[in-house]
């Protein structure tokens, strides 16, 4: 993707620390971010120097417009092993970031995080793996960034810490800051009791996400599934919206993710995006119809599924090449997993089949591709897709569906999603599908493809009315204002934007 540079710039300096040029010393901040990664991404310069740059996407891109309004700090990896780097501001927002050995991240992040936590809270796609390494790294990353935290936040600040990877941090923190207001997002799914009871340490993240004082999901039935838990792990007086813990109340509720929604119309209604959507559809062939899915390669994203159910389209000749073509985006993600691996390989030969039976010379059936795409090269992608199959088997939230509604600035197109995406709930008008069930996901690509163009109109019109009222902004003022009791600072912050 493409990055936003920053001015600052710092040399490596022997020993693996950094030498930052103008750095100031870190201070402390009234409102901090703790997440596992930061809001960067570093890459190496011609002359050997590291340039720092703001991400495009995600929780950076989502905080930014809030963040710069107050004093703020961001917690976080940088994303490499060894000595954490000091870092410059980024538009007035502090990096402190947070160091990683090699057996961390191999323990902490690629372990617990992701072959334990992850595919758990999945519905358990794949089957999580347990290991009392893991746990203990866990344990031991999360008290870091806790530690971390404590120290860059200002007596009776406010710290709002991020996702599955750091969910000891609440409680840890409580009990190093207690002069603190906490607040805890979940942004994947949290699954139901008989799942998560499997977790040998279960007891422990609970109470560790309980060290909040106002505890966020994507989903209310997320919210449920969590105090059913509380109540029946830890004997806790609990609801769906108020957990009793001692002499605190611990506030539980659903906040729906979204995105800038405005930035991306803005975005995927530039004069150079639509031209370039215009050369992308004559590098196609000029179809009648184009499907795009774009995915991180994750096993949760229901690839396979779906491209099982396009060959049998092919196979049956509902759909053909060249007149209709897939475009698949997999980027590549935790690689060094082996069930990533694994995954990879198998939609890689299931690609060359499809193209080996159905395509023709110079007319693949299904264009793959698995390099990250700029924001605006993936604008003039969404306004080619007359489908957008979205159709992961569980996601948290699933914001490219939203991002290709808000680049919808004609009203045309169709968005095919998942009824177990978070979006689903949201986005009602989209044709949606079960991607478990092969004929079901088949027919609803179909209707999707057939759509009457008056009807289409009309479903994507009322998606981007909602998308524009529940927009990022929104949904950072509903949380904090959750957190809120009448702070000045919390104020500023919601009403920035």
């Amino acid at each position: 993707m493409s990055l936003t540079p920053l001015t600052a710039r710092f040399f490596p300096a022997r020993g693996g620390r950094s030498l930052l040029i103008g750095m100031p010393e870190m201070r402390q901040s009234s409102l901090v971010v703790v997440a596992n990664r930061l809001p960067i991404d570093d890459s190496a310069a011609p002359d050997g120097a590291c340039e720092w740059r703001r991400s495009p996407g995600g929780l950076g891109s989502a905080l930014h417009p809030l963040l710069r309004h107050t004093p703020a700090a961001w917690v976080g990896w940088a994303g490499g092993t060894g000595p954490a780097p000091r870092l410059p501001d980024i538009d007035g927002v502090r990096m402190h970031t947070v160091p990683l050995s090699p057996e961390d991240l191999r323990d902490h992040y690629e372990g617990f995080a992701n072959a334990t936590l992850w595919p758990l809270y999945h519905d358990a796609v794949e089957q999580p793996e347990h290991h009392r390494r893991w746990w203990e790294a866990y344990q031991r990353v999360n008290r870091r960034f806790a530690e971390a935290t404590a120290e860059v936040t200002e007596p009776g600040a406010v710290v709002w810490v991020q996702d599955y990877h750091l969910q000891l941090v609440p409680g840890l923190l409580r009990d190093l800051r207690p002069d603190l207001r906490i607040g805890f997002f979940l942004h994947v799914p949290f699954p139901p009791p008989e799942l998560f009871m499997q977790l040998p340490r279960r007891a422990e993240l609970l109470r560790g996400m309980l060290g909040a004082d106002l505890i966020g999901f994507q989903r209310a039935q997320a919210a449920h599934n969590f105090a059913q838990l509380v109540a029946k792990v830890l004997e806790l007086p609990a609801t769906d919206r108020r957990i009793d813990v001692g002499d605190r109340a611990v506030r539980v509720g659903a906040f729906p993710v979204s995105i800038d929604t405005a930035e991306m119309a803005a975005l995927a209604a530039r004069p150079d995006v639509a031209a370039r959507a215009r050369r992308l559809r004559q590098d196609l062939g000029d179809p009648d119809r184009v499907i795009l899915s774009v995915d991180r390669m994750d096993y949760t994203k229901g690839i396979e599924q779906r491209l099982k159910a396009y060959r049998e389209l092919l196979a049956g000749g509902h759909v053909k090449v060249p007149h209709t073509v897939l475009v698949q985006v997999a980027v590549p993600s935790r690689e060094r997993v082996g069930q990533y691996q694994i995954l990879r390989d198998r939609v890689e030969h299931q690609v060359g089949r499809i193209n080996g039976e159905f395509g023709r010379v110079g007319e693949p059936a299904i264009h793959y591709l698995t390099q990250p795409f700029d924001r605006a090269e993936l604008a003039a992608l969404y306004r080619i897709a007359d489908v957008m199959a979205v159709t992961p088997l569980r996601d948290g939230m699933n914001l490219v569906a939203k991002e290709y509604v808000a680049a919808r600035v004609d009203d045309t197109g169709a968005l095919l999603l998942s009824e177990f995406a978070g979006a689903a709930a949201e986005l009602p008008q989209a044709y949606q599908v079960n991607p478990h069930d092969l004929e079901g996901l088949k027919q609803g690509l179909l209707a999707a493809l057939r759509a009457d163009p008056t009807d289409a109109m009309r479903r994507m019109r009322a998606m981007r009315a909602h998308l524009r009222d529940n927009d990022i902004r929104a949904w950072a003022r509903s949380y904090l204002s959750a957190l809120d009791d009448g702070d000045s600072l919390l104020t500023r912050l919601t009403t920035a934007g």
